[in-house]
């Protein structure tokens, strides 16, 4: 096991689920239907359990947390905005936390990929983040 690797993929794993919070917590106020919010308020709720898991791993490593690039969060931010401006809806909400979700699965498997040799703890925890963006990709098929 190498403790480079272990920090560098749960540093990517905490950066990605702050980018989901963050997502969810910009598109909910745009949400119409009750089921819609209840399933990304849930989700939500999942993403903060599974962020306080891998910094909790962080800490015994004695390393901060990874946080989203400005230019990442800065242009989810502008794309998430332009969309729900130019077509406000749940249909609008579920493309873009659709496409995130993809986003986010594709970085986490790179992310695992080039750390193979981290500890089976951490690999545990992408996969699980993994699962809940797959989920909740798939809850908002039903959207579109």
């Amino acid at each position: 096991m190498s403790q480079m690797e272990t920090c560098q993929l749960l540093k990517e794993c905490t950066s990605g689920i702050k980018m989901a919070i963050d997502a969810i917590r910009e598109v909910l106020p745009n949400v119409k239907s009750q089921t819609m919010k209840d399933k990304l308020s849930a989700s939500e709720k999942e993403h903060k359990k599974l962020e306080s898991e891998a910094e909790n791993l962080l800490k015994q490593y004695r390393v901060e947390s990874g946080e989203p690039g400005m230019m990442a969060r800065g242009m989810a931010w502008m794309k998430t905005n332009l969309q729900m401006s130019v077509n406000p809806g749940d249909d609008t909400v579920a493309n873009l936390m659709s496409t995130g979700c993809d986003m986010g699965i594709r970085n986490l498997y790179k992310a695992l990929n080039d750390n193979t040799g981290a500890s089976e703890g951490a690999k545990a925890l992408v996969k699980k983040v993994i699962k809940v963006e797959e989920d909740l990709g798939k809850e908002m098929q039903e959207y579109l």
